[in-house]
């Protein structure tokens, strides 16, 4: 049985740089599924519109948004973002950041009709010419221990225009097991066979995100508590 009282840090297959690209492909290709059919693109998308409900973070549809997800993996959050904007008539375009050229070569292929500047790049080393109006991640943050964190989330506050936010996985022996059962039962992807429940190992606390906010010097935030088993963390710049 696994401790669910500490993180793990155990590395996912996914961060390893041998992974052939088709495995890759369909790794993402079943975690668009998951995302779609467990609720994370809701999640994206409620942080998303947290960003703009209040204060002078109103939409402008003279004016495109500029949306930058770090750790953008297959692309699949960028899509339903533009699909919620599209049906409020608002413009928008994206940056895509991702250290995994893999990931960025399906991302293009499967956002093909989105407008995205894709950078295949380590985030710490990408220099943005302007300033997004909004930063976030999905399923990106467990991927690191708690002081790369820190900076991670001074990254983005200083980077962002209008704030950031943050979709990952909340630490629960429920979400371990289930996500572990769905994917023995239904996945053909060894990695996703693999990392889906380890990533719910590397998930997170609300105390300990509260720790990881104080420790980045951010103190005013929003933390929800969101189904299935995901915390959603929103830092708005006029806080």
């Amino acid at each position: 049985m696994p401790d669910f009282s500490q993180r793990s840090y155990q590395q996912e297959l996914l961060d390893r740089d041998d992974i052939p690209f088709m495995d890759i492909k369909r790794n993402m290709q079943e975690l668009e599924i998951i995302n779609n059919y467990l609720g994370g693109h809701q999640i994206t998308i409620a942080g998303f519109k947290k960003i703009f409900a209040a204060g002078n973070n109103q939409y402008n549809t003279n004016h495109a948004l500029v949306i930058c997800e770090i750790g953008c993996g297959g692309g699949d959050n960028l899509k339903a973002i533009e699909k919620y904007c599209a049906s409020k008539k608002t413009p928008v375009r994206f940056i895509g950041i991702d250290i995994n050229e893999d990931c960025i070569r399906y991302a293009k292929e499967n956002c093909s009709k989105l407008e995205v500047d894709w950078i295949a790049s380590d985030y710490k080393l990408t220099i943005l010419p302007v300033k997004p109006d909004v930063i976030f991640s999905s399923l990106f943050c467990h991927h690191f221990k708690e002081d790369e964190l820190v900076y991670q989330l001074q990254w983005m506050r200083e980077n962002s225009a209008k704030g950031f936010f943050i979709n990952d996985l909340h630490r629960h022996p429920l979400a371990y097991h289930s996500i572990k059962l769905l994917t023995r039962l239904f996945s053909k992807s060894y990695l996703v066979k693999n990392d889906a429940p380890l990533s719910v190992l590397r998930g997170f606390s609300r105390k300990e995100w509260k720790q990881v906010l104080n420790n980045a010097g951010i103190d005013k935030f929003e933390l929800k508590w969101k189904w299935a088993f995901r915390w959603l963390v929103i830092v708005r710049r006029e806080w």
